[in-house]
């Protein structure tokens, strides 16, 4: 009977394993954005054009056994060249410095995604909301999977601080930075 059941539990454990599959992100059809607000009427939208993940995905459970992202910090654009190269200069990434952006899963729990995100050289806590949009098959009858992350940081938390006092009070640039990253990813 003790036989039985350890065969049982193993197989229980195998299939739950054999559920989860990695993907690669489809870097054409994924985007990670960010927006905050400038001189306190206004939001300023951007994103980072260079990346790569490691994704471990449960389609049958919809939950991530593994995320983590690395991004290259000095591939921002927010469209504008002298805002862009202001946001790689020490003012602020420290593209020279610190050259990438680092996000690793720690846990996933009620459609939250809870990791650790560096940003020029320093690690915080971050609850990232996740919706699932779908698994499918594509064309070539590959798995994909779509889904959203969004949540908001404190860049001072990070050591990115510059700003200037308006004229009539106010900062120029918000401390709070609103994240949103739409990703489509193939299983390999």
């Amino acid at each position: 009977m003790k036989h039985l059941l350890r065969l049982l539990m193993a197989t229980t454990l195998l299939l739950s394993f054999a559920q989860a599959k990695e993907f690669i992100i489809d870097n054409a059809h994924s985007n990670i954005g960010f927006s905050i607000k400038h001189m306190m009427i206004s939001n300023v939208k951007g994103n980072f054009n260079a990346y790569t993940a490691d994704i471990d995905f449960d389609a049958e459970k919809k939950v991530f056994n593994k995320l983590g992202a690395k991004i290259e910090a000095a591939s921002i654009d927010t469209g504008i060249t002298k805002r862009d190269d202001h946001l790689r200069s020490a003012d602020f990434f420290d593209v020279e410095k610190f050259k990438t952006i680092d996000f690793v899963m720690t846990s996933m729990k009620d459609g939250k995604v809870h990791g650790n995100i560096t940003i020029h050289g320093i690690t915080k806590d971050v609850v990232l909301e996740s919706k699932i949009h779908g698994v499918i098959k594509d064309f070539q009858g590959h798995q994909r999977v779509g889904f959203t992350l969004e949540g908001k940081l404190n860049r001072k938390d990070f050591g990115l601080v510059w700003n200037k006092i308006l004229e009539g009070g106010g900062l120029t640039v918000d401390d709070t930075v609103n994240l949103t990253i739409e990703v489509e990813a193939i299983e390999l």
